[in-house]
Protein backbone atom coordinates (compact mmCIF):
# COMPACT_ATOMS: atom_id res chain seq x y z
CA UNK A 1 0.00 0.00 0.00
CA UNK A 2 1.54 3.38 -1.03
CA UNK A 3 1.57 5.52 1.98
CA UNK A 4 1.07 9.80 1.17
CA UNK A 5 0.98 12.64 3.76
CA UNK A 6 -2.15 14.08 2.46
CA UNK A 7 -4.73 13.02 -0.03
CA UNK A 8 -6.83 15.43 -1.96
CA UNK A 9 -10.26 14.66 -2.90
CA UNK A 10 -11.03 16.91 -6.05
CA UNK A 11 -7.90 18.66 -8.36
CA UNK A 12 -10.79 21.88 -8.72
CA UNK A 13 -9.91 25.15 -7.42
CA UNK A 14 -9.66 24.92 -3.68
CA UNK A 15 -8.17 21.37 -4.15
CA UNK A 16 -5.53 22.52 -6.90
CA UNK A 17 -4.61 25.38 -4.66
CA UNK A 18 -4.31 23.33 -1.09
CA UNK A 19 -1.83 20.57 -3.49
CA UNK A 20 0.57 23.38 -4.79
CA UNK A 21 0.40 24.73 -0.68
CA UNK A 22 0.68 21.69 1.16
CA UNK A 23 3.77 20.36 -1.89
CA UNK A 24 5.26 23.43 -1.43
CA UNK A 25 6.05 22.53 2.33
CA UNK A 26 7.60 19.26 1.31
CA UNK A 27 4.47 17.29 2.02
CA UNK A 28 3.94 14.20 0.27
CA UNK A 29 0.75 14.55 -1.59
CA UNK A 30 -1.46 12.84 -4.32
CA UNK A 31 -4.45 14.45 -5.52
CA UNK A 32 -7.53 12.59 -7.11
CA UNK A 33 -9.95 13.30 -9.41
CA UNK A 34 -12.93 11.74 -11.61
CA UNK A 35 -12.44 14.08 -14.30
CA UNK A 36 -10.15 13.66 -17.40
CA UNK A 37 -8.55 16.99 -16.28
CA UNK A 38 -8.44 19.48 -13.74
CA UNK A 39 -9.85 22.61 -12.83
CA UNK A 40 -13.36 21.92 -15.42
CA UNK A 41 -15.07 24.90 -13.44
CA UNK A 42 -12.23 27.09 -14.12
CA UNK A 43 -12.13 26.18 -17.84
CA UNK A 44 -15.80 27.42 -18.49
CA UNK A 45 -16.21 30.04 -15.91
CA UNK A 46 -16.94 33.77 -16.96
CA UNK A 47 -17.66 32.65 -20.52
CA UNK A 48 -13.87 31.24 -20.96
CA UNK A 49 -12.38 34.28 -19.21
CA UNK A 50 -12.31 33.02 -15.26
CA UNK A 51 -13.44 35.79 -12.75
CA UNK A 52 -10.83 34.86 -10.54
CA UNK A 53 -11.44 37.35 -7.87
CA UNK A 54 -12.70 40.89 -7.36
CA UNK A 55 -11.34 44.19 -5.85
CA UNK A 56 -13.50 43.99 -2.89
CA UNK A 57 -14.32 40.92 -0.50
CA UNK A 58 -15.12 40.79 3.02
CA UNK A 59 -17.18 37.99 4.39
CA UNK A 60 -20.42 40.06 3.73
CA UNK A 61 -19.78 39.15 0.34
CA UNK A 62 -20.98 35.55 1.54
CA UNK A 63 -23.85 32.98 2.41
CA UNK A 64 -23.13 31.07 5.66
CA UNK A 65 -25.14 29.99 8.63
CA UNK A 66 -22.38 31.31 10.61
CA UNK A 67 -21.65 34.73 8.99
CA UNK A 68 -17.80 35.09 10.61
CA UNK A 69 -17.16 31.66 9.28
CA UNK A 70 -15.29 33.20 6.31
CA UNK A 71 -13.53 35.87 7.68
CA UNK A 72 -10.24 34.04 9.20
CA UNK A 73 -9.50 32.29 6.35
CA UNK A 74 -10.41 35.37 4.20
CA UNK A 75 -7.68 37.16 5.89
CA UNK A 76 -5.26 34.36 5.92
CA UNK A 77 -5.23 34.35 2.48
CA UNK A 78 -6.93 37.41 0.53
CA UNK A 79 -8.01 38.82 -2.75
CA UNK A 80 -4.66 40.46 -2.58
CA UNK A 81 -2.35 37.53 -2.62
CA UNK A 82 -3.87 35.45 -5.23
CA UNK A 83 -4.12 39.08 -7.43
CA UNK A 84 -0.03 39.45 -6.69
CA UNK A 85 -0.17 35.44 -7.84
CA UNK A 86 -1.47 36.01 -10.87
CA UNK A 87 0.85 39.29 -11.89
CA UNK A 88 3.70 37.01 -10.77
CA UNK A 89 2.76 34.54 -13.61
CA UNK A 90 2.36 37.39 -16.09
CA UNK A 91 -1.61 36.54 -17.07
CA UNK A 92 -3.14 39.63 -18.36
CA UNK A 93 -6.15 40.61 -16.97
CA UNK A 94 -8.81 43.16 -16.64
CA UNK A 95 -11.53 44.89 -14.36
CA UNK A 96 -14.60 45.33 -14.88
CA UNK A 97 -17.81 47.19 -13.17
CA UNK A 98 -18.40 45.94 -9.39
CA UNK A 99 -14.00 45.30 -9.25
CA UNK A 100 -14.40 41.95 -11.12
CA UNK A 101 -10.78 40.83 -12.51
CA UNK A 102 -11.37 38.73 -15.56
CA UNK A 103 -8.22 37.17 -17.31
CA UNK A 104 -8.15 39.25 -21.15
CA UNK A 105 -7.00 35.96 -23.10
CA UNK A 106 -8.35 32.55 -21.58
CA UNK A 107 -9.24 30.82 -18.01
CA UNK A 108 -6.62 28.59 -19.13
CA UNK A 109 -3.96 30.61 -17.98
CA UNK A 110 -5.75 30.69 -14.23
CA UNK A 111 -5.75 26.42 -14.35
CA UNK A 112 -2.09 25.99 -16.25
CA UNK A 113 -0.72 28.68 -12.91
CA UNK A 114 -2.11 26.37 -10.66
CA UNK A 115 -0.59 23.14 -12.31
CA UNK A 116 2.55 24.74 -12.11
CA UNK A 117 2.29 25.61 -8.69
CA UNK A 118 1.66 21.94 -7.91
CA UNK A 119 4.63 20.89 -10.20
CA UNK A 120 6.33 19.48 -7.44
CA UNK A 121 8.45 16.24 -6.62
CA UNK A 122 6.37 15.25 -3.51
CA UNK A 123 3.35 16.17 -5.80
CA UNK A 124 1.28 13.22 -7.68
CA UNK A 125 -1.75 14.07 -9.79
CA UNK A 126 -4.00 11.03 -10.80
CA UNK A 127 -7.26 12.11 -13.15
CA UNK A 128 -10.30 9.77 -14.33
CA UNK A 129 -9.46 8.08 -10.59
CA UNK A 130 -12.41 7.55 -8.32
CA UNK A 131 -12.56 6.73 -4.64
CA UNK A 132 -14.58 3.55 -4.00
CA UNK A 133 -14.25 3.53 -0.23
CA UNK A 134 -12.73 5.67 2.82
CA UNK A 135 -11.45 4.04 6.20
CA UNK A 136 -10.40 5.88 9.15
CA UNK A 137 -6.99 4.13 10.62
CA UNK A 138 -4.93 5.21 14.13
CA UNK A 139 -2.46 6.93 11.48
CA UNK A 140 -5.15 8.47 8.86
CA UNK A 141 -6.76 7.11 6.68
CA UNK A 142 -6.67 4.12 4.15
CA UNK A 143 -8.66 4.91 0.08
CA UNK A 144 -9.97 2.50 -2.19
CA UNK A 145 -8.93 3.71 -5.40
CA UNK A 146 -9.80 1.97 -9.05
CA UNK A 147 -6.65 0.13 -9.16
CA UNK A 148 -4.90 0.62 -5.26
CA UNK A 149 -5.28 1.35 -1.51
CA UNK A 150 -3.79 3.75 -0.54
CA UNK A 151 -3.12 5.61 2.78
CA UNK A 152 -2.49 9.03 4.07
CA UNK A 153 -2.26 11.23 7.04
CA UNK A 154 -4.47 13.95 6.51
CA UNK A 155 -7.56 13.93 3.43
CA UNK A 156 -8.83 17.04 2.16
CA UNK A 157 -12.45 16.73 0.52
CA UNK A 158 -12.49 19.29 -2.01
CA UNK A 159 -15.30 17.44 -4.19
CA UNK A 160 -17.13 20.99 -4.81
CA UNK A 161 -21.42 21.07 -4.85
CA UNK A 162 -23.72 19.85 -6.86
CA UNK A 163 -24.18 22.94 -9.43
CA UNK A 164 -23.27 21.82 -12.78
CA UNK A 165 -23.57 18.10 -13.12
CA UNK A 166 -22.09 17.90 -16.87
CA UNK A 167 -18.70 18.87 -15.22
CA UNK A 168 -19.19 15.76 -13.15
CA UNK A 169 -20.57 17.09 -9.79
CA UNK A 170 -21.31 14.37 -7.50
CA UNK A 171 -22.54 14.54 -3.63
CA UNK A 172 -19.48 12.43 -2.74
CA UNK A 173 -18.14 15.14 -0.61
CA UNK A 174 -21.85 14.91 1.44
CA UNK A 175 -21.39 11.39 1.65
CA UNK A 176 -18.12 11.72 3.22
CA UNK A 177 -19.55 14.25 5.86
CA UNK A 178 -22.11 11.81 6.79
CA UNK A 179 -20.20 8.83 6.70
CA UNK A 180 -17.75 10.48 9.47
CA UNK A 181 -20.62 12.10 11.41
CA UNK A 182 -20.57 15.43 10.45
CA UNK A 183 -23.55 17.92 10.31
CA UNK A 184 -24.84 19.14 6.48
CA UNK A 185 -27.16 21.98 5.75
CA UNK A 186 -29.36 21.17 2.85
CA UNK A 187 -28.51 21.96 -0.17
CA UNK A 188 -29.95 24.44 -3.14
CA UNK A 189 -29.16 25.82 -5.92
CA UNK A 190 -27.27 29.46 -5.50
CA UNK A 191 -26.76 31.74 -7.94
CA UNK A 192 -29.84 30.78 -10.53
CA UNK A 193 -32.54 32.04 -13.17
CA UNK A 194 -36.01 32.06 -11.78
CA UNK A 195 -38.13 30.10 -13.47
CA UNK A 196 -42.00 31.22 -13.53
CA UNK A 197 -45.57 30.17 -13.05
CA UNK A 198 -47.33 28.94 -16.32
CA UNK A 199 -49.25 33.05 -16.40
CA UNK A 200 -46.43 35.27 -15.86
CA UNK A 201 -44.62 32.91 -18.16
CA UNK A 202 -46.74 33.02 -21.24
CA UNK A 203 -47.16 36.99 -20.54
CA UNK A 204 -43.29 37.38 -20.86
CA UNK A 205 -41.84 34.80 -22.74
CA UNK A 206 -42.01 37.13 -25.89
CA UNK A 207 -39.90 39.65 -24.07
CA UNK A 208 -36.65 36.77 -23.92
CA UNK A 209 -33.33 38.67 -24.59
CA UNK A 210 -34.69 42.05 -22.71
CA UNK A 211 -32.36 43.39 -20.09
CA UNK A 212 -33.20 46.32 -17.75
CA UNK A 213 -31.30 48.08 -14.94
CA UNK A 214 -33.52 46.98 -11.94
CA UNK A 215 -33.15 46.20 -8.05
CA UNK A 216 -34.72 43.39 -6.28
CA UNK A 217 -35.33 43.05 -2.89
CA UNK A 218 -36.06 39.28 -1.64
CA UNK A 219 -38.89 39.05 1.65
CA UNK A 220 -35.24 38.63 4.19
CA UNK A 221 -34.44 41.91 3.04
CA UNK A 222 -31.75 41.29 0.85
CA UNK A 223 -31.15 43.83 -2.49
CA UNK A 224 -29.11 43.84 -5.30
CA UNK A 225 -28.94 46.22 -7.76
CA UNK A 226 -28.35 44.96 -11.84
CA UNK A 227 -29.26 43.92 -14.94
CA UNK A 228 -32.11 42.07 -15.42
CA UNK A 229 -32.92 39.66 -18.13
CA UNK A 230 -36.50 38.16 -19.45
CA UNK A 231 -35.82 34.54 -20.90
CA UNK A 232 -38.31 31.96 -22.52
CA UNK A 233 -38.53 30.18 -19.10
CA UNK A 234 -38.42 33.43 -16.88
CA UNK A 235 -36.27 35.62 -15.08
CA UNK A 236 -32.17 35.60 -15.42
CA UNK A 237 -29.21 38.20 -15.46
CA UNK A 238 -26.89 38.87 -12.62
CA UNK A 239 -29.23 40.65 -10.23
CA UNK A 240 -31.42 37.51 -10.32
CA UNK A 241 -28.41 35.24 -9.72
CA UNK A 242 -27.63 37.41 -6.76
CA UNK A 243 -31.07 37.35 -5.29
CA UNK A 244 -31.53 33.48 -5.84
CA UNK A 245 -29.69 32.96 -3.35
CA UNK A 246 -31.32 34.94 -0.84
CA UNK A 247 -34.75 33.70 -2.06
CA UNK A 248 -37.05 30.88 -0.47
CA UNK A 249 -39.46 29.37 -2.76
CA UNK A 250 -43.02 30.39 -2.41
CA UNK A 251 -41.97 33.64 -1.60
CA UNK A 252 -42.24 37.01 -3.89
CA UNK A 253 -39.10 39.57 -4.44
CA UNK A 254 -39.92 42.79 -5.29
CA UNK A 255 -38.51 44.56 -8.36
CA UNK A 256 -38.01 48.33 -8.51
CA UNK A 257 -38.32 49.04 -12.61
CA UNK A 258 -36.86 52.23 -12.83
CA UNK A 259 -34.44 52.55 -9.64
CA UNK A 260 -32.68 55.94 -11.21
CA UNK A 261 -35.77 58.28 -11.49
CA UNK A 262 -39.55 59.26 -9.50
CA UNK A 263 -41.98 58.03 -11.93
CA UNK A 264 -44.50 60.02 -10.18
CA UNK A 265 -42.49 63.14 -10.78
CA UNK A 266 -41.51 61.87 -14.27
CA UNK A 267 -44.68 61.34 -15.47
CA UNK A 268 -46.65 64.79 -13.76
CA UNK A 269 -43.90 66.27 -16.06
CA UNK A 270 -44.64 64.43 -19.22
CA UNK A 271 -48.56 65.12 -18.27
CA UNK A 272 -47.18 69.27 -18.20
CA UNK A 273 -45.90 68.96 -21.45
CA UNK A 274 -47.71 66.19 -23.29
CA UNK A 275 -51.23 65.77 -22.10
CA UNK A 276 -52.40 64.00 -25.02
CA UNK A 277 -49.86 61.76 -25.18
CA UNK A 278 -50.98 58.04 -24.39
CA UNK A 279 -49.12 56.39 -21.61
CA UNK A 280 -48.03 53.67 -23.27
CA UNK A 281 -46.04 55.93 -25.51
CA UNK A 282 -45.03 57.84 -22.09
CA UNK A 283 -44.07 54.86 -20.73
CA UNK A 284 -42.25 53.05 -23.55
CA UNK A 285 -39.88 56.15 -23.25
CA UNK A 286 -38.53 54.80 -20.06
CA UNK A 287 -39.11 51.17 -20.49
CA UNK A 288 -38.99 48.46 -23.33
CA UNK A 289 -41.91 49.09 -25.50
CA UNK A 290 -42.55 45.23 -25.39
CA UNK A 291 -42.77 45.30 -21.55
CA UNK A 292 -45.16 48.19 -21.44
CA UNK A 293 -47.39 45.90 -24.15
CA UNK A 294 -47.15 43.09 -21.44
CA UNK A 295 -48.20 44.64 -18.63
CA UNK A 296 -51.28 46.40 -20.17
CA UNK A 297 -52.41 43.22 -21.78
CA UNK A 298 -52.20 41.27 -18.70
CA UNK A 299 -54.46 44.70 -16.77
CA UNK A 300 -51.91 46.04 -14.77
CA UNK A 301 -51.43 48.81 -16.61
CA UNK A 302 -54.71 50.65 -18.03
CA UNK A 303 -53.53 52.97 -21.43
CA UNK A 304 -55.32 56.55 -21.63
CA UNK A 305 -54.34 59.97 -22.21
CA UNK A 306 -51.99 61.51 -19.72
CA UNK A 307 -54.18 64.11 -19.17
CA UNK A 308 -56.64 61.84 -17.99
CA UNK A 309 -54.96 60.57 -15.28
CA UNK A 310 -55.33 62.08 -11.58
CA UNK A 311 -53.35 62.40 -8.69
CA UNK A 312 -54.21 58.78 -7.73
CA UNK A 313 -53.42 56.74 -10.90
CA UNK A 314 -50.39 58.33 -11.17
CA UNK A 315 -49.40 57.68 -7.75
CA UNK A 316 -50.49 54.18 -8.22
CA UNK A 317 -48.74 53.44 -11.05
CA UNK A 318 -45.64 54.89 -9.20
CA UNK A 319 -45.92 52.25 -6.80
CA UNK A 320 -46.50 49.67 -9.30
CA UNK A 321 -43.17 50.26 -11.67
CA UNK A 322 -41.46 51.04 -8.12
CA UNK A 323 -43.13 47.66 -6.54
CA UNK A 324 -43.55 45.31 -9.02
CA UNK A 325 -44.07 42.06 -7.36
CA UNK A 326 -43.22 38.75 -9.27
CA UNK A 327 -43.58 35.19 -7.40
CA UNK A 328 -41.11 32.62 -8.97
CA UNK A 329 -42.29 28.98 -9.39
CA UNK A 330 -38.88 27.75 -8.83
CA UNK A 331 -35.05 28.45 -10.16
CA UNK A 332 -33.99 26.20 -13.18
CA UNK A 333 -32.00 24.35 -10.66
CA UNK A 334 -28.61 22.75 -10.38
CA UNK A 335 -27.97 22.42 -14.23
CA UNK A 336 -27.56 25.81 -15.02
CA UNK A 337 -26.48 27.28 -11.28
CA UNK A 338 -23.19 28.48 -10.41
CA UNK A 339 -22.60 27.89 -6.62
CA UNK A 340 -24.52 25.26 -4.59
CA UNK A 341 -26.12 26.91 -1.10
CA UNK A 342 -25.36 24.62 1.94
CA UNK A 343 -22.85 21.86 2.63
CA UNK A 344 -20.95 20.73 5.51
CA UNK A 345 -22.07 22.20 8.36
CA UNK A 346 -19.10 25.20 9.52
CA UNK A 347 -19.78 24.72 13.25
CA UNK A 348 -18.24 21.16 12.46
CA UNK A 349 -14.65 22.86 11.03
CA UNK A 350 -11.89 25.48 12.30
CA UNK A 351 -12.23 28.64 10.37
CA UNK A 352 -8.34 28.93 11.22
CA UNK A 353 -7.48 25.44 9.55
CA UNK A 354 -10.54 24.09 7.72
CA UNK A 355 -9.55 20.97 9.54
CA UNK A 356 -12.66 19.09 11.18
CA UNK A 357 -13.13 18.95 14.71
CA UNK A 358 -14.47 15.60 15.32
CA UNK A 359 -11.83 13.41 13.15
CA UNK A 360 -8.61 14.79 13.01
CA UNK A 361 -6.22 15.00 9.81
CA UNK A 362 -9.99 15.64 7.92
CA UNK A 363 -10.19 18.47 6.47
CA UNK A 364 -12.80 20.55 3.94
CA UNK A 365 -12.44 22.94 1.57
CA UNK A 366 -14.49 24.82 -1.01
CA UNK A 367 -18.24 24.65 -2.12
CA UNK A 368 -18.57 21.16 -0.50
CA UNK A 369 -19.09 22.94 2.94
CA UNK A 370 -21.51 26.02 3.95
CA UNK A 371 -20.38 28.77 2.79
CA UNK A 372 -21.38 30.70 -1.37
CA UNK A 373 -19.79 33.23 -2.44
CA UNK A 374 -21.55 36.23 -4.79
CA UNK A 375 -21.71 36.40 -8.43
CA UNK A 376 -18.60 38.35 -8.98
CA UNK A 377 -15.01 36.44 -8.43
CA UNK A 378 -16.17 35.71 -4.85
CA UNK A 379 -16.49 32.20 -4.89
CA UNK A 380 -13.27 31.57 -6.72
CA UNK A 381 -11.31 33.81 -4.01
CA UNK A 382 -13.34 31.12 -0.95
CA UNK A 383 -11.40 28.53 -3.03
CA UNK A 384 -8.43 30.19 -3.33
CA UNK A 385 -8.41 31.38 0.72
CA UNK A 386 -9.77 27.63 1.92
CA UNK A 387 -7.57 25.63 -0.18
CA UNK A 388 -4.17 27.64 0.63
CA UNK A 389 -5.34 27.63 4.69
CA UNK A 390 -5.51 23.93 4.48
CA UNK A 391 -2.52 23.44 2.72
CA UNK A 392 -0.61 25.36 5.59
CA UNK A 393 -1.64 22.33 7.93
CA UNK A 394 -2.17 19.05 6.55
Amino acid sequence: MKQYDVVVIGAGAAGLMCVAQAGKRGRNVLVVDNGKKPGRKILISGGGRCNFTNYDVTAANFVCRNKHFPKSALAQYSQWDFFSMVNEYGIAWEEREHGQLFCIDSAKDIVEMLLKECDLPTVEQRYRCDVHDIEKTEDGFTLKLDTDTVSCQSMVVATGGLSMPKLGATPFGYQIAEQFGLARIPTTAGLVPFTLHDKDKAAFADLSGIAIPVTITTESGALFKENLLFTHRGLSGPVVLQVSSYWTPGEEVEVNLLPDLDVVETINAMRDKHPAQSLKNSLARLLPKRLVEAMIERGDIQDKPLKQLNPKDIAALGDYLHQWHIAPNGTEGYRTAEVTLGGVDTDELSSKTMETKKVPGLYFVGEVMDVSGWLGGYNFQWAWSSGWVAGQHV
